[in-house]
């Protein structure tokens, strides 16, 4: 089933309507301090409050001609504000307004992403209870290993899902900082205490230190934590895209009645989600590498970063906002099949057993040398011949003069190898 994006709330954030809005919301913290300490009249004051707004289209009108966003929105407020409308913005510099209204947009955009992460978190979960038994071969290399489960497999998932959401919520604290300290950070014009005042009203903490600007390690960190969530979700994707293969066939994306994989051929169902979400992460790490490139600005301030975030702030948060919808929504409707998973398990011919047996080999007293010589020459034979791992293990002389029949028994026993599910899961879950 392919689902439609319906999470509205992340584009509108990164409107030019909502952008204002913030800019505003910061001017008037500003004036409401300002007023507390006197500076601004109460009649003034009050005007601010009940006018102030803005025009979009007036604000594009104005930027036409004056070639800069912040004097273009600050004249449309005047416009609708009057004569108080001079003192707006007394000792600011652009910054102040545009980094700080830039926080509160990243701590939003990130809120909204906490709320795509409970839900992918709880879909991820019921899958690893659901299938918590279900056997499947292990695989290194894309070779077949020892035993696992598939809800253990999920379980990783879920765990590293749950870093990324809690590395995503440190870096949201280390964005969500404001700036009101003047055109080059000295508060020249603006109390220090203000800044503070004005930041807590906001929710933010006021920057340490900045130039002109916030420094931009904080971004940085901040776009750093968005690709490693996006690479999770495809470290996943990638996972199902392999399980999903015509070879393998042991999960399926849901298929949407009347859906078609290929204008070709009918019997074709890709995993197209999961491809899509491959696709989506290599744009996010790139959205981090710009980021970095924004550190190293001149001196107290260039403006190379602003034209980078003004792509970066919108697609990176929608763009992972969406591959976790859309993980969500491929786990939710994933099709498992325990019994090819099974067949696949078995299709081995017991060869998960070799290190069971090396290990008991050398319990016996046998060098591991000399245990690893014999158990792989059986194992290769088995491989080559086509035949079952257990029976070349019970006709060497090697091994049986040391083992006993119960002891190989155990050594080819599922349950050896998944003893330790429910304390793997108390750990991930706390059941």
């Amino acid at each position: 089933m392919i689902e439609r994006y319906t999470r509205p709330e992340m584009a509108s954030l990164w409107s030019d309507e909502a952008k204002y809005s913030f800019w505003l919301k910061v001017e008037l913290a500003v004036c409401e301090a300002f007023g507390k300490r006197g500076e601004i009249p109460r009649e003034a004051l009050e005007t601010i409050r009940k006018q102030a707004g803005f025009d979009v289209t007036r604000i594009a009108t104005i930027e036409k001609e004056v070639r800069h966003d912040v004097i273009a929105f600050l004249t449309s407020v005047a416009e609708q504000v009057g004569p108080a409308s001079r003192f707006i913005h007394l000792g600011l510099t652009s910054s102040d307004v545009v980094d700080t209204a830039f926080a509160l947009q990243l701590k939003q955009a990130s809120d909204l992403l906490d709320r795509a992460f409970d839900h992918l978190l709880k879909v991820l979960r019921q899958q690893a209870v659901a299938h918590k038994q279900t056997m499947m071969i292990g695989r290194t290399h894309g070779m077949h290993a020892e035993p696992i489960t598939f809800g253990l497999k999920v379980a990783t998932w879920y765990d590293e899902c749950r870093r990324q959401r809690e590395r995503l919520q440190q870096a949201t604290t280390d964005i969500a900082v404001g700036k009101l300290s003047g055109a080059v950070g000295t508060y020249a014009h603006l109390p220090p205490d203000l800044e503070q005042e004005v930041c807590t009203t906001l929710g933010l903490t006021p920057a340490t230190t900045a130039t002109q600007v916030i420094p931009r390690d904080r971004h940085a960190h901040f776009f750093s934590a968005l690709a490693g969530v996006a690479t999770s979700v495809e470290h996943i994707a990638v996972e199902i895209r392999h399980l999903m293969r015509s070879e393998v066939g042991e999960v399926a994306e849901g298929f949407g009645k009347g859906q078609k994989g290929s204008s070709a051929m009918p019997h074709k169902r890709n995993p197209i989600l999961s491809e899509n979400i491959t696709g989506l992460a290599r744009l996010v790490r790139s959205y981090a590498t710009a980021a970095f490139e924004n550190v190293p600005l001149w001196h107290e301030r260039d403006i190379s970063h602003s034209s980078v975030e003004r792509v970066i702030g919108p697609d990176a948060t929608t763009l992972v906002d969406f591959m976790l919808h859309r993980l969500a929504n491929i786990i939710e409707n994933l099709e498992v099949f325990p019994e090819r998973m099974k067949s696949n398990l078995e299709a081995s011919r017991g060869l998960f057993a070799s290190q069971s047996l090396l290990l008991e080999l050398v319990r016996s007293g046998m060098t591991r040398e000399e245990a690893y010589r014999v158990v792989q020459a059986c194992a290769m034979k088995a491989s080559k011949e086509g035949r079952f791992f257990r029976e070349l293990v019970e006709g060497e002389r090697e091994i049986t003069s040391r083992l006993s029949t119960s002891v190989i028994e155990r050594s080819f026993q599922l349950g050896h190898h998944l003893r330790n599910v429910d304390l793997i899961f108390e750990r991930v879950f706390g059941m």
